[in-house]
């Protein structure tokens, strides 16, 4: 098995994702779906559908216990929440693990079908060191006032739970004996945000999203995606458009690009898309991506990669 990532922090966040199987599987992969690849805010025009318009939501199935995590509650998390009711699917606490708080990445918490549960369990987490998140639970509170919304947060009937993990460093056997570190590191965006390296049974799966670099990649991305399986990786502009989107906190198809090259990256998915490219766009920057490396892709709302 790989040697498990140093460096950075690591924590058994997933624990209660992992620990629990109904039918073991000899599989101990990791499913990576994209319920939401839109940047900054959603779209629904009609040349906005190939890619699709939902903001950030990432579900992670780990195959041999079929347990599931979620990555950023964007408004893509509402078609999440819908597919698991449709395939009755079943369990006693769900994760939700977030790079950050911007709106994009927490619009479709309100929307959520299995908040509304009460027998449900809701594990808001964040992970990393050096957080500047004060309560936790108010940045979900406020925007669930009256003022905004019409259901408030103790109303929604699910058992939620919020914790702020810093400086963790344990692992953790799951039930099928297989070992896994997720690793939290903080980098460079308004209002600071984080990228996750989750390692299990010989897989390394890293999602960067809202990073910017500046003028060089910063080098502890690349670390963070040493050797990554998979690599999702912010890539919103292009290298015109970054020069006049200094401090907005995102990077740029070759900015992506260069982090695989430099971290030995074996696939690359470029995510965070700008709700000004269509798809014709998104279609040709994705050929010509692909020419310099040719294992990307640009993500797409329901596509699934298995690690």
């Amino acid at each position: 098995m790989r040697q498990p990532f140093r460096g950075f922090e690591k924590c058994a966040f997933f624990y209660d994702v992992l620990a629990v199987t109904t039918e073991p599987s000899l599989d101990c992969g990791v499913k990576l779906k994209f319920y939401g690849a839109r940047g900054s805010i959603p779209v629904c025009d009609p040349g906005f559908q190939q890619f699709g318009g939902n903001t950030t939501c990432f579900q992670i199935t780990f195959v041999d216990t079929n347990r599931i995590a979620i990555i950023d509650a964007g408004t893509g998390l509402r078609n999440l929440g819908r597919d698991l009711r449709a395939i009755g699917h079943q369990q006693d606490q769900v994760v939700i693990a977030f790079t950050h708080f911007h709106w994009d990445h927490i619009q479709g918490f309100p929307f959520f079908r299995p908040a509304y549960d009460p027998e449900q369990r809701i594990r808001i987490l964040t992970v990393g060191r050096g957080q500047t998140i004060g309560n936790l639970r108010e940045i979900f509170e406020v925007p669930l006032q009256s003022q905004y919304f019409p259901v408030q947060l103790e109303q929604m009937g699910a058992q939620f739970e919020f914790l702020k993990v810093e400086d963790a460093s344990r692992h953790f056997t799951a039930v099928n004996n297989v070992e896994t570190t997720v690793t939290g590191q903080r980098h460079n965006h308004p209002g600071g945000a984080y990228g996750f390296r989750i390692e299990r049974a010989g897989k390394v799966l890293v999602i960067c999203t809202d990073v910017e670099h500046g003028d060089v990649v910063d080098p502890q991305v690349v670390e963070l995606s040493r050797g990554a399986d998979l690599l999702v990786h912010d890539a919103q502009y292009t290298a015109e458009e970054l020069q006049t989107h200094r401090g907005w906190g995102h990077s740029s198809f070759d900015q992506a690009m260069q982090v695989a090259e430099m971290a030995g990256v074996k696939h690359l998915a470029m995510t965070h898309h700008d709700p000004e490219h269509d798809d014709d766009f998104l279609l040709r920057m994705e050929k010509l991506c692909q020419e310099r490396f040719p294992n990307t892709q640009f993500a797409r709302e329901g596509m699934e990669i298995i690690l």
